[in-house]
């Protein structure tokens, strides 16, 4: 037997099997001469010549016929389906079926279908008339789709016929064309709106063009007759019982050979190229070499349904009744397109028992049945077991010796098909077996795996052309060809136009070479198969001269050549041919099921990119004849596609997740927190002192997690590795692959999936509650965040993947106010909690900054929780920061300080508008202390400009503090760049531009390096002028701001707060802020009015000094009370500008009193740490 590569599908199985050699009579008779499909002058002797079968053999082209009516049958089949399909699905119905002003219409059309006198029934068709344009437009494709089946009925009903005429002895060669037909009439009869559809359109047409279509009479008549289809097709191959029994019945020995058990199989060591290790490098063959890979689910089919449609040949032989049996026993469910199946027993029986003298028939059924279903499922799942290790062995041989695949190319494909069979079998019985008493019969955990070595089957296949087609090459040439010639010699008799054929056989391959596969030359076999075809055709019939069953030799050597041809230029259609499970496609739910199932099997997990893999199979299920269906086959197909890698890379990333906090955990253990209570113990140890009681668990130390006693006792990090490499094999298997023109890259769904998931992780470290004010210390979430980068940056050697820029894109999404997704970072996170819990706090006196300590400290009180703003704000944490955020976190978190900043100075502004002619006489007056002391009562909210100035003082020295901590960060990560940075801030002078300066300080200020105008605060103060004001105006309010601090310096005395503390290097009321913040606004509104800012707090130096010296006449003790400490804000004023010297504060303030201060402050300080006797 052979088949033909003539037609994409096995529509062409040629005709012929090879039947027991009987001896030959006669003389042999030489090999014709001559070129290719010539006859050369030592021909074939004239008496042979004559002697030549009916000339009308060769005019029927039953070959060439065969081949055209199944693949037209199968476009038909597939335009049926999708108007079935298409009609039962809401979304896609046609408007016109489902519309309620036509449902009378439709049941009028159902009811008189097919006698519809348009004419006389427009009060019934009213609506039809309205729209009958869009009807005729819209319903056209699918009334031409049922003509195409009237005309495809009318060209098999003839070639069956001629083919009975000409009494042609086909063995199988048009059972496809028969399963084709009757699966058509089948699904014809499923369609339930056909009769709608045709007596819609019928009724449009004929209201539009005055007549009626040419084929609605037949086409009407066809519809009706197949009401009942079965009755009507056995009806209809009543008299093609003979043909169709004598090709069935030559799949006798081949479909009982081919449907074994596993034990069978197993006994005979099938698909093992090791039992046999001796005849490795001989070439597999066979008589029958196309049948050996040919479907077993199609064998079925053929069987089947032939006796389903020709009952009466049950009857003729007890090899049909044995063969009928046997194939009851396999299936339940027959395929007839795609997801569309026959319920075989229940169809056959109800058609027996509508037939006389069939009984006994029916008692046959019933028994197949019950074997069927309580046998069929353990089968199946014994040979589903067998493959998986046959060709697990089959596949690890082949890919380490690819140069065995030449001569044992037959294994791949015997391999392929009979897993597809299994595969399509479990897929269809899961589908449609819905009650069953042994549901494990139709699931399957483990069929990842027969679907991977398939695909690897495949891949190696292709990979390994170049061997198949030089082995087989030299095969067609050195040995095909000769056998063929030989052959040839000895047949007795040979007409001319089968010695034609024959001649140019041996000369094709004859002529074939090595250098044709160097030269990578396309070859193209297939007039050579089709002539094959011919050739079967034409000695195929009665009394043929040359009958091809007395001549077996040249069928088997045909059948090799046939395949060898297709393995040189028709791989991929061989390999679809015995592989393809596109069908699948229409089994999204069995599909989903069967994923489901291999990722909750841990063995499995390493073959579950199968399932990805297997929708690129898919786009074969598009049919030229249905392009209509490509968009939803694709959807289906990539829809699929992504949930499997989606789920995978779920999984995977979870795993990796998973890996990274335990990771975290291990590291968090080592944090300089958790070593207490060993250092507890150690000191006890040496004091001598009771141990913990029992009731205190022992606590393990770091590092014990890696000791074991037992290598099988295995952790919660062990079965995370282990996941995680077997689902890295899988997403790694395959660097892309391609679903309906649609590259798809397996890695890059676990790239996505990691990054969501660890930026997520990331803004988890930080355990912050907005209710609570709760978060974690960013050192803390440094060590965390590195433990994770280290464990995803050791992915590398387990998945093709781009960590570093995963972890640079996350990363970087943290410097920002909102990640990707939209979702809140670090950023914006830490901003917010220094802002609203820090800052917050440190304006109401609950912290305070302690210049000493570089960090602000809690004020400790009674009935409060304990909290600790030196373990969030100190050089450590504030350098963790700047490594969280980064610079454009920083410079984010510096932008929300300068607004709080701008905010402060606004209400500043107000104060001053409100004491303008006050501040106007005191800075007047700053050479009258009696003046300016009879003016300042007159002042209002005094105090609150005080605290107002405070709080941005507060702000200020915050932000300073994390910019020296950006500024060490920076220098560790790019010195090569802060050098240069460095360098630039160095050569601005006060000559220099302001607005070049500017920009040198905005560059210095990204960087953390401080400036002596800030250039943030510059932007920020200049666009907060006050509207409608001019220029001179604002630049008036700036100076009498600085007015008003000055002269209400002084009231910071009588605040019992305002005492130096040495240890701190502050004040207890944060009052050592106003220094940052009068000399940082000062310069910043100075710029922005463009004004020299060394003058102004020249001024400030004097009205200050004045107001202060004026503390030392104040006769209410209260009120000067804290002097010394607040006459020292001079210096720290001082200290804190460039612009002003030591020098210029003695020219209006004693350097005198200033030592005094610090030292009344210092004996006052150390006073009060002498405890009381």
């Amino acid at each position: 037997m052979s088949r033909h590569a003539a037609s994409p599908s096995p529509v062409t199985i040629t005709c012929w099997r090879p039947q027991p050699r009987k001896p030959r009579k006669g003389k042999s008779v030489p090999r014709p001469r001559g070129g290719s499909g010539t006859r050369g002058d030592a021909g074939w002797p004239p008496q042979h010549a004559a002697a030549m079968s009916l000339p009308s053999v060769y005019q029927n082209k039953f070959a060439e016929k065969l081949t055209i009516l199944n693949d037209r049958g199968r476009g038909v089949l597939v335009r049926i389906y999708n108007i079935k399909k298409t009609c039962s699905d809401p979304k896609t119905r046609p408007n016109f079926l489902s519309d309620k002003a036509m449902e009378p219409c439709v049941k009028f059309i159902n009811k008189k279908f097919p006698n519809l006198d348009v004419r006389s029934s427009t009060q019934h068709l009213g609506p039809v008339h309205k729209d009958k344009g869009d009807i005729v437009r819209a319903l056209g494709p699918f009334y031409h789709s049922f003509v195409d089946v009237l005309e495809f009925r009318d060209h098999v009903y003839e070639l069956l016929n001629t083919i009975d005429a000409n009494q042609c002895f086909f063995d199988i060669g048009y059972l496809d064309l028969v399963v084709t037909y009757v699966s058509l009439v089948l699904l014809l009869a499923r369609t339930e709106d056909r009769r709608a559809l045709v007596g819609m359109y019928h009724c449009a047409h004929e209201m539009s063009h005055g007549a009626s279509d040419p084929s609605f009479a037949r086409l009407g008549q066809m519809l009706l007759e197949y009401e009942h289809p079965l009755k009507k097709l056995t009806e209809e191959f009543g008299p093609h019982t003979k043909a169709v029994t004598s090709a069935l019945l030559s799949l006798h020995f081949l479909f009982a050979r081919r449907n074994q058990g596993a034990e069978q199989w197993r006994s005979d060591q099938l698909l093992s190229l090791l039992s046999t290790a001796g005849a490795m490098l001989s070439p597999a063959s066979s008589d029958t070499m196309a049948c050996e890979y040919l479907s077993l689910e199609v064998m079925e089919r053929w069987i089947l349904m032939g006796f389903l449609v020709c009952p009466g040949a049950l009857g003729m032989s007890p090899q049909c009744l044995e063969l009928w049996r046997l194939a009851l026993q396999g299936s339940l469910y027959l395929t007839l397109l795609r997801d569309e199946v026959l319920q075989v027993h229940k169809v056959t029986e109800e058609l027996l028992g509508s037939l006389k003298g069939y009984g006994k028939r029916v008692a046959d059924l019933k028994e197949c049945k019950e074997h069927a279903v309580a046998q069929s499922g353990p089968l199946h799942r014994g040979r589903r077991a067998y493959l998986r290790g046959a060709v697990r062995e089959l596949e690890a041989l082949l890919e380490d010796q690819p140069g065995l695949l030449g001569p044992k190319a037959l294994f791949v494909f015997m391999a392929l098909s009979f897993c597809r069979d299994e595969v399509s079998w479990l897929v269809r019985h899961a589908e449609h077996v819905t009650k069953t008493k042994t549901p494990e019969d139709f699931t399957d955990s483990h069929i990842a795996e027969m679907l991977f070595l398939m695909e690897q089957l495949r891949s190696l296949v292709r990979r390994q052309v170049g061997v198949l087609q030089r082995y087989h090459v030299q095969y067609l040439a050195r040995f095909d060809a000769l056998v063929l010639s030989e052959i040839i010699q000895n047949l007795s008799v040979c007409p001319e136009e089968e010695s034609i054929i024959l001649s140019s056989f041996v000369s094709s391959l004859s002529a074939l070479s090595v250098k044709g596969v160097d030269d990578k030359e396309q070859f193209d076999f297939t007039p050579l198969r089709l002539d094959w075809f011919r050739l079967q055709a034409y000695t195929s019939v009665a009394k043929a001269s040359l009958p091809l069953a007395t001549n077996p030799d040249v069928g088997r050597v045909m059948n090799l050549v046939v395949f060898h041809t297709k393995l040189l230029d028709s791989l991929e259609e061989l390999l679809a041919e015995a592989s393809d499970l596109s069908d699948l496609c229409f089994y999204p739910r069995i599909m989903e099921k069967m994923f489901v199932a291999t990722m909750e099997e841990p063995s499995m997990l390493r073959y579950s990119i199968a399932f990805p893999l297997l929708c690129s199979h898919f786009s074969r299920c598009v049919h030229p004849m249905c392009p209509e269906e490509y968009p939803q086959l694709q959807a289906v197909a990539l829809g699929l596609c992504n949930k499997f890698l989606e789920e995978m890379a779920r999984q995977a990333s979870g795993c990796i997740m998973d890996a990274c906090a335990e990771h975290h955990n291990l590291s968090e253990q080592l944090l300089p927190k958790h070593c207490a209570s060993t250092v507890s113990k150690a000191r006890n140890k040496k004091t001598l002192k009771h141990p913990a009681k029992k009731g205190e668990p022992e606590r393990d130390k770091p590092g014990a997690e890696s000791q074991r006693k037992d290598r099988t006792l295995t952790t919660n990090m062990d079965k995370l590795h282990l996941t995680l490499a077997e689902l890295s094999l899988s997403l790694n298997h395959v660097p892309n692959f391609t679903v309906f023109e649609h590259t798809v890259t397996p890695a890059e769904y676990l790239s996505s999936h990691l990054e969501t998931r660890f930026t997520k992780a990331v803004v988890a470290m930080a355990g912050y509650s907005q209710a609570t004010q709760e978060v974690a210390r960013p050192s803390e979430v440094l060590v965390g965040l590195g433990a994770y980068v280290t464990f995803i940056q050791s992915l590398a050697h387990l998945v093709g993947l781009d960590t570093g820029r995963i972890i640079r894109s996350v990363l970087l999404q943290q410097t920002q106010p909102r990640d990707a997704a939209g979702e809140q970072t670090l950023t914006t996170i830490y901003t917010n909690w220094y802002l609203e819990a820090l800052l917050r706090q440190a304006s109401m006196g609950a912290i305070v900054l302690a210049p000493a300590l570089q960090a602000f400290t809690t004020v400790p009180r009674e009935g409060e929780p304990s909290f600790s703003a030196a373990e969030f704000s100190d050089v450590s944490e504030m350098r963790a920061l700047a490594e969280l955020i980064g610079p454009y976190g920083m410079k984010f978190l510096s932008d929300n300080l300068m607004w709080h900043v701008s905010s402060q100075v606004t209400e500043l502004k107000k104060l001053v508008n409100e004491n303008m002619d006050t501040l106007v006489q005191l800075r007047s007056s700053s050479c009258k202390p009696e003046q300016m002391a009879a003016l300042l009562p007159r002042l209002t909210s005094a105090d609150n400009v005080l605290k107002r100035m405070t709080i941005i003082g507060e702000i200020l020295s915050f932000r300073a503090m994390a910019q020296q901590g950006l500024r060490e960060v920076f220098s560790h990560h790019c010195p090569f760049l802060m050098g240069p940075i460095e360098c630039l801030t160095d050569v601005v002078t006060p000559d220099t531009d302001i607005q070049v300066t500017l920009s040198i300080f905005e560059l210095a200020s990204a960087a953390g390096i401080p400036c002596e105008i800030d250039p943030a605060l510059v932007n920020v103060l200049a666009g907060s002028k006050t509207d409608g004001s001019s220029s001179e105006e604002d630049y008036k309010v700036a100076c009498l701001l600085l007015v008003f601090v000055a002269v209400s310096l002084p009231l910071l005395a009588s605040d019992p707060a305002s005492i130096y503390n040495t240890e701190t290097d502050g004040y207890n009321n944060n009052i050592h802020c106003l220094a940052k913040a009068i000399i940082h606004v000062s310069a910043a509104l100075f710029t922005v009015h463009n004004k020299n800012i060394e003058t102004h707090l020249k001024e400030f130096l004097l009205l200050a000094s004045v107001s202060l010296l004026q503390l030392g006449q104040e006769t209410d003790k209260l009120r000067a009370r804290n002097r010394d400490s607040v006459c020292l804000l001079m210096h720290l004023i001082v200290a804190e500008s460039s612009f002003l010297t030591v020098d210029m504060l003695e020219t209006c303030f004693p350097y005198v009193l200033l030592r005094n201060a610090y030292r009344e402050v210092c004996r006052e300080n150390l006073l009060s740490r002498v405890p009381s006797h």
